[in-house]
């Protein structure tokens, strides 16, 4: 573990990424944030074995070599906890506290998921496909971590990685195998991976039903939505909140992203979102990779000043002014909890 990382819980690992760590297009593999569940177990990479199972018509087990001779793409994915921005939600929430550093961007290498489904040629009442992993339960309970996507999702852009930025995925992030659903939050993308089940409906579980779902206090978990999508957001990585600034001319940067939408302005204000003005893209442009703006602020006057930062996208749609509030903290995007407070002397 790198001492840089915030600490969030140490059974099972949970670490954000600090703000400093956030001002470049690719997060470092050892920098990348990290979400368990589970407890986190050894690979033999011989022994590994992964099986496609459920309403297939050829179930198929098969190797890590058998993996790595299916045609490979590599394409850069931003990936974000469903609960980053947690505690910045004015109420509180239930969960891990995490401010903005529950985000990275990486290339993932890898393998079509529908590539191996077509081998294990999928029946036509078929609707969705489970993941599980290898990670062990830490709780008296003993629920294993298992998600499921819908099946269009999977066939359509839904990638099993094993390699992150150029080399084998870390085992802190699911070596040798994990499931990428592209723009789709973290809690979509199963690590480990060793099993995928496919069904005529979505799998029904605690990480199903009672958790990663949108719903109110005293609600029945159950109604509540499920978490798929990453919201429209932009971040703001430099300044940070309580930083002094002197007068003159100061960057402002961030990053945007919008899972399945394309990123297509984002704006600053500087006076509580009385005026907003453009910012400037810079790096690559990916389209389920962040992009990186910044802003050149000229400072004449002394005071305290609050920065805001709104995206939009190719739909649209601009990021919401506040935050939708639910009981588990889910999807906070509001402009306003990710402003920054700074002192200009």
């Amino acid at each position: 573990m790198n001492d840089t990382m915030k600490i969030l819980s140490e059974k099972p690992l949970n670490a954000e990424t600090p703000a400093t760590h956030l001002q470049s297009w690719i997060t470092s593999n050892a920098l990348f944030f990290k979400r368990n569940q589970g407890q986190i177990m050894p690979v033999v990479i011989e022994d590994w074995r992964i099986s496609i199972q459920g309403l297939v018509k050829r179930p198929l087990t098969l190797r890590y070599s058998d993996i790595l001779s299916l045609p490979k793409v590599e394409m850069p994915v931003t990936l974000e906890c469903s609960g980053n921005g947690r505690s910045l939600l004015t109420e509180k929430a239930s969960g891990n506290p995490w401010t903005i550093g529950g985000v990275g961007n990486a290339v993932w290498g890898g393998v079509r998921l529908a590539d191996v489904l077509a081998m294990a040629e999928v029946e036509d009442k078929a609707m969705h496909a489970a993941f599980e992993g290898l990670d062990q339960p830490v709780g008296s309970a003993g629920v294993k971590f298992i998600r499921s996507i819908p099946l269009v999702k999977a066939l359509d852009s839904t990638i099993l990685a094993f390699e992150m930025n150029g080399e084998p995925l870390p085992l802190e992030h699911g070596y040798p195998l994990r499931a990428l659903a592209l723009g789709w939050t973290g809690a979509n993308c199963v690590k480990w991976l060793n099993k995928i089940t496919i069904l005529d409906k979505p799998f029904a579980g605690f990480f199903m039903d009672k958790v990663y779902r949108v719903f109110q206090k005293g609600e029945d978990s159950t109604s509540g939505q499920v978490v798929t999508i990453i919201p429209l957001k932009s971040i703001i990585t430099s300044p940070e909140t309580g930083t002094t600034f002197s007068k003159g001319d100061h960057m402002v940067r961030g990053a945007a992203y919008g899972g399945e939408e394309d990123i297509t302005d984002v704006e600053v204000s500087l006076d509580d979102g009385g005026t907003w003005h453009a910012a400037t893209f810079v790096g690559p442009h990916e389209r389920y990779a962040w992009r990186r703006w910044e802003y050149l602020w000229h400072v004449s006057k002394p005071g305290h000043y609050v920065i805001m930062a709104r995206a939009w996208d190719s739909r649209g749609r601009v990021q919401p002014m506040s935050a939708n509030w639910n009981f588990l903290g889910y999807g906070n995007n509001g402009v306003l909890e990710h402003a920054v407070s700074i002192l200009v002397r």
